[in-house]
């Protein structure tokens, strides 16, 4: 599983990438058509489509754009079977921080990220 270890590693990089460079095509190139993005606020779930969010990140000034610092980085990967895997990261859009854990399948041999949970921490 040694060539899948780098495949998903190359599609969390193309996520870090797309999220700094506020590139939505290249966001979508690696979720899954049918993801969602989920997250807690206040007490409730809240889940936006990857349309709905890719459509977003198109109307937002992208960090390289703004000139803000870059760190992002894979916390935990674990690959539980040929087509299934998990891997939690960290990444930022300062002054937002952020903690996802990505849930990753293999489909028609490539991996896609097909669910996006979320924490986000706010910082002066």
């Amino acid at each position: 599983m040694s060539t899948d270890r780098s495949a998903i590693e190359q599609t969390i990089q193309t996520y870090f990438d797309g999220l700094y460079e506020g590139d939505a095509d290249k966001l979508g190139s690696v979720f899954h058509e049918s993801s969602a993005l989920t997250w807690e606020q206040g007490g409730a779930v809240s889940i936006l489509s990857r349309d709905a969010w890719l459509k977003a990140v198109r109307e937002r000034p992208s960090s390289k754009a703004q000139g803000l610092a870059r760190d992002d980085a894979i916390l935990l990967l674990d690959q539980s079977s040929p087509t299934t895997a998990f891997v939690k990261v960290k990444c930022q859009i300062p002054p937002r921080y952020f903690n996802d854990y990505l849930s990753l399948l293999k489909v028609g041999g490539r991996w896609l990220i097909v669910q996006k949970v979320y924490a986000v921490e706010v910082r002066p």
